[in-house]
């Protein structure tokens, strides 16, 4: 029976939507993150030439 209640409780969770403001920081971040990668491999790219 326990089992049941823990189910119907994790169905009827509100949905997890962080505000605009914290949505825009995250993708952001997350651009910033893959330049910062890309930057690095073209970095490594460069240094493995000379």
């Amino acid at each position: 029976m326990s089992g049941s209640t823990i189910g119907t409780m994790l169905w009827s969770d509100p949905e997890n939507k962080p505000p605009k403001d914290l949505r825009d920081a995250q993708d952001m971040m997350r651009r910033a993150g893959l330049l910062l990668a890309l930057a690095m491999v073209v970095a490594m790219f460069v240094l493995g030439i000379r």
